[in-house]
């Protein structure tokens, strides 16, 4: 006698989680339903962005409130940004990513939010719109996809995880040179000289591809990078 087949708990958000997943091999069926549900949170992305202008994606930590020293030049400079023409994404999360979706939306072009389901960590208020995800992959690909340029700002192991992989992105040609930028030489600098003393020194990678990784405190700096960019896909400045 076969086991009759249980289809809602083969498509239930448990059995298809990111989680399970990645416990390990599952049977052939349930990999399948899997698949199809990350097909959908790609194509949901696709979707909502593929009409959209260009945009800078600023990355940065959730647990930097609007209190946190880095919050205020955070929006400030995504704002000036924004006023370049460029659309605005971010994680759609608290904190940094609230700051960077707040300027957006005060520079006048779409502030954009790729959230992910951590119980914790609500989107903030500041998305105009939001693309929901469950598959952190997934998102980072969103992320990604629609983005001319990177500005780190300061953050955790998740900000980390997002600026090496657009470096690695870059340097094996999967992605063209677009700027990637840590903003906050205080927050940055010992990384930087890390990167340098030991994986450059031991010829982990070359000189010029830790070049691609520009560190700054200065706001003209990036704006006037950002705006040749600007200027070479013909964006318009954003209508005030």
């Amino acid at each position: 006698m076969k086991t009759p087949p249980r289809p809602l708990r083969a498509i239930s958000a448990e059995a298809t989680s990111e989680y399970q997943m990645l416990a390990g091999r599952d049977s052939p069926s349930q990999e399948m339903l899997r698949v199809l549900r990350i097909s959908r949170e790609f194509v949901r992305g696709f979707r909502a962005l593929h009409h959209i202008g260009p945009c800078i994606t600023f990355f940065g930590a959730s647990r930097f409130g609007d209190d946190h020293p880095y919050y205020e030049p955070s929006r400030h400079l995504a704002q000036r940004v924004a006023e370049l023409g460029f659309n605005i994404i971010t994680g759609g999360g608290p904190g940094l990513m609230e700051a960077a979706n707040r300027g957006a939306r005060e520079g006048g072009t779409m502030s954009i939010g790729a959230t992910i389901d951590i119980g914790d960590e609500p989107p903030n208020q500041f998305v105009d719109r939001r693309i929901k995800f469950h598959y952190f992959f997934a998102r980072k690909v969103i992320l990604v996809k629609y983005s001319y340029g990177f500005v780190m700002l300061p953050g955790g192991m998740g900000t980390l995880d997002e600026l090496f992989e657009a470096v690695t992105l870059i340097q094996t040609g999967r992605l063209s040179d677009f700027p990637i930028i840590l903003y906050g030489r205080e927050y940055w600098q010992g990384l930087v000289d890390w990167l340098r003393e030991v994986p450059l020194a031991k010829g982990a990678f070359t000189e010029a591809q830790l070049d691609r990784i520009r560190m700054t405190d200065d706001d003209d700096e990036v704006v006037d990078r950002l705006a040749l960019l600007a200027r070479q896909l013909h964006v318009e400045p954003a209508a005030r």
